[in-house]
């Protein structure tokens, strides 16, 4: 299966702004050199269950189960993403949803600061809170004044990026589903040597969970619908320099996006006019 970088990579990109005169792009979330540890999945995603009888998967291998899952969930016009990992020591808490039109919605959560993202017809809005700003551009090296400015700026307001604009060139993958997805596929070498564990249930949804262990303790756990199509349910990485959990569900399911009022918006040109990617 995928590594747990492209995992997460998937379930919490996100783009915030830059500071006055300058913008800056910040990957929220984005796998950083080594995280510490791996936060509990939530309860309701831990629950053992018998398996389903007939079992879907009966006369197929490990690998022929993940080489299904990866088709199926490519082939989905929609999804939501929630998980839970440390990102630089911090917690990181994501929860979002995206379409095969480009449209997304979802809020994210980082060392007590919390975030919105939505993009609809090409065009993507941040809300952040002060702390989350701050954090943000601290760590790309913005001037205190710059930041000071920028927060005042945009209180209680939606940061408004259009294609062409600067940073908009690191946001163009962000609600792309099927770049995301693609990278389930990105390395086949990763779903061979997959081994069955023990059935169990994600959401109350009957899975069959694949493993698949490293040298060093990193084991990676993907949970596969039995029910419908083989969709992956949850992803769960211990061990090794990239911990972390994330959960999928509403597959092909409508994903609403509501476009911020004109009033509550405050467009990137207003921090950094004139400059294009």
């Amino acid at each position: 299966m995928p590594s747990q970088r492209r995992m997460l990579r998937t379930a919490t990109a996100a783009v915030t702004a830059g500071a006055t005169g300058v913008c800056t792009a910040v990957i929220v979330g984005a796998a950083p050199a080594a995280w510490s540890q791996v936060l509990p999945p939530p309860a309701y995603v831990q629950a053992a269950a018998p398996s389903p009888s007939p079992d879907p998967f009966e006369d197929l291998t490990a690998d022929q189960i993940g080489d299904r899952a990866v088709t199926a969930t490519q082939s989905a016009t929609s999804l939501r993403m929630k998980g839970r990992v440390v990102s630089d020591g911090q917690p990181l808490d994501v929860d979002f949803a995206v379409n095969d039109k480009s449209e997304c919605t979802g809020r994210m959560k980082i060392g007590g600061g919390t975030a919105e993202l939505r993009q609809a017809d090409k065009i993507t809005y941040m809300k952040g809170d002060e702390h989350f700003w701050r954090i943000s551009m601290t760590s790309q090296g913005v001037p205190e004044p710059q930041i000071d400015a920028t927060i005042e700026l945009l209180e209680g307001r939606w940061l408004k990026i259009t294609p062409g604009q600067a940073g908009s060139s690191d946001l163009s993958g962000v609600c792309n589903l099927k770049e995301l997805l693609a990278d389930l596929d990105d390395d086949e070498d990763e779903r061979k040597g997959l081994t069955r564990g023990p059935d169990a249930e994600v959401d109350k949804t009957p899975v069959a969970t694949l493993v698949k262990k490293k040298p060093g303790g990193e084991t990676t756990t993907v949970s596969v619908s039995q029910k419908g199509k083989p969709y992956i349910l949850k992803m769960a990485k211990t061990g090794g320099e990239e911990p972390g959990t994330v959960v999928f569900s509403d597959y092909d399911k409508p994903v609403k996006v509501v476009v911020p009022p004109a009033d509550e918006t405050v467009d990137l040109t207003k921090l950094d006019p004139g400059t294009t990617t």
